[in-house]
């Protein structure tokens, strides 16, 4: 439908672009996957707003601009293998089989994860495997990979996840509690060990999981 193509173009050049996010590649391929396929229809007029929408069991679809961010910091080239922790919408994962060779995306709950399966296939993304699983420690058997991204708040950075990176991989992480976390980026060296950068301030939906925040040890504000 053409009033979602303009809407895409919109959100890219007033969300992300006006940011700061000046990767081409990012930002073609935000222009090309249609976000509010990964919505529930009634929420189809919101789908290019400026801010996360629910998915249920408690998860939310981020706002376009911390998808671009997050995915920028990948530095992905094209002939990458990447992990997602956490598939929820599958919105995120669209994004990345528009920029990596190949992704594996990890879900916890098996209906977001048959869902966003469902609209992955539909819109031909053949590149991304969903597995339904405990994320949170990542997927040693397929390890390493060049790129991992988390889309959920650990308490710190599960070692697991860091042990998987390649050489020169990257892992992306928001880091923290129901108060306020950090976007973390950590660089695997071949020298120093990692690399810690620290990107911004966020909020997300706690990681669940052996390496996650239990329902207990989460305070919502």
């Amino acid at each position: 439908m053409d009033i979602f193509f303009d809407l895409r173009q919109k959100m890219v050049a007033e969300q992300i672009e006006a940011r700061g996010i000046r990767d081409p590649r990012v930002l073609e391929a935000m222009r090309q996957v249609p976000r509010h396929r990964f919505v529930n229809s009634e929420n189809w007029d919101h789908a290019y707003a400026d801010g996360p929408l629910p998915t249920g069991f408690g998860q939310t679809i981020s706002q376009p601009y911390i998808v671009a961010l997050m995915t920028s910091l990948l530095h992905l080239q094209g002939s990458e293998k990447v992990l997602e922790i956490g598939t929820g919408s599958g919105y995120q994962a669209a994004i990345l089989a528009l920029l990596a060779r190949e992704v594996f995306t990890v879900e916890l709950y098996p209906e977001l994860a048959e869902r966003a399966e469902e609209v992955l296939r539909e819109l031909g993304a053949s590149n991304v495997r969903v597995i339904v699983a405990d994320g949170s420690g990542g997927l040693p058997d397929l390890a390493p990979f060049q790129g991992i991204l988390t889309t959920a708040a650990a308490p710190q950075v599960p070692l697991p996840l860091l042990e998987q990176l390649d050489l020169h991989g990257r892992l992306v992480i928001p880091v923290g509690d129901s108060q306020g976390q950090d976007l973390q980026v950590w660089e695997r060296e071949p020298e120093s060990g990692y690399e810690l950068h620290q990107i911004a301030p966020v909020a997300f939906v706690p990681l669940r999981g052996t390496y996650g925040w239990k329902e207990s040890e989460w305070k919502p504000r």
